[in-house]
């Protein structure tokens, strides 16, 4: 599976934009994925955002996002979304979208974890300016 997310760039404080995540070469139209996003702001550590079920039945955030991220699939399109209001200077960082050949269940993504066998977009900054 490939992953290309899309959707990153320069916004003002209080804004919003939507990332995207296109897969391509496996199966997620067949929504049995597991589809994720995290992120890395400037000098730390890769931290979970979000994940959705394969279905869209579920959905988990972190603590830190949750009530201004939205993450939803479009399985016949392949893509996952990840809709971000009122952005704040802590979005500040590249973010990274990831799937999981797997059940909701058995996937570490709905535990706010990478596993071994969990695959990785290349990434997308997003800046926030004051």
């Amino acid at each position: 599976v490939q992953l290309q997310a899309s959707g990153g760039g320069l916004v003002q404080a209080g804004g919003s934009l939507r990332l995207s995540c296109a897969g391509s070469g496996g199966s997620l139209s067949k929504s049995n994925y597991v589809m994720g996003w995290f992120r890395q702001a400037p000098g730390k550590e890769r931290e979970f955002v979000a994940a959705i079920s394969g279905t869209a039945r579920i959905t988990y955030y972190a603590d830190s996002v949750k009530g201004r991220f939205t993450l939803s699939r479009d399985n016949m399109r392949n893509t996952v979304y990840l809709q971000i209001h009122d952005v704040k200077s802590e979005d500040t960082a590249v973010y990274y979208c990831a799937a999981d050949a797997s059940s909701w269940v058995r996937s570490p993504l709905s535990g706010g974890r990478s596993g071994p066998r969990t695959f990785w977009g290349q990434g997308t900054l997003v800046t926030v300016s004051s």
